[in-house]
């Protein structure tokens, strides 16, 4: 029998992956199947999130719970990116310094950034946030 802080932190890394796969999911469906470009800061905040399915399943996979510093690192990136997305959407950062190009969407665009009528910057942020409180649950053996 696994004792009680072994068996939390293997249900934290479990809902981890599982918030970073629906969170891939969905991009990957929003994309292809609703047909919505993703703007620049959508991009980076993706290349954030896909590898944590592949890191976080293998670590699901192997009972291996000495992922949360890299999974950590990745997810503290695409948490920045989108606390900043965030606030060019909520209009809080000056669109001056949006780094979106003229030839993609917009990254403030309510339109091409919603679905559903949920904003995907703020659906990014609160998965990455998830994915960090889960990492910040975890105790194991690190070696």
């Amino acid at each position: 029998m696994r004792d009680a802080p072994q068996s939390r932190s293997q249900t934290a890394l479990l809902l981890a992956f599982l918030t970073a796969l629906a969170a891939t999911l969905g991009a990957l469906f929003i994309g292809e199947v609703l047909g919505k470009m993703p703007c620049t800061l959508c991009w980076y905040q993706r290349i954030a999130m896909f590898p944590l399915v592949v890191i976080l399943g293998v670590a699901v996979w192997r009972y291996d719970l000495t992922i949360p510093l890299p999974a950590a690192l990745l997810a503290s990136a695409g948490l920045g990116l989108a606390v900043w997305h965030s606030g060019l959407y909520a209009g809080i950062i000056p669109q001056t310094i949006v780094p979106c190009t003229k030839d993609g969407p917009s990254c403030t665009d309510a339109a091409a950034q919603t679905v559903m009528g949920l904003p995907l910057p703020y659906l990014s942020l609160a998965a990455f946030a998830v994915i960090l409180a889960c990492l910040s649950q975890m105790k194991g053996n690190r070696a």
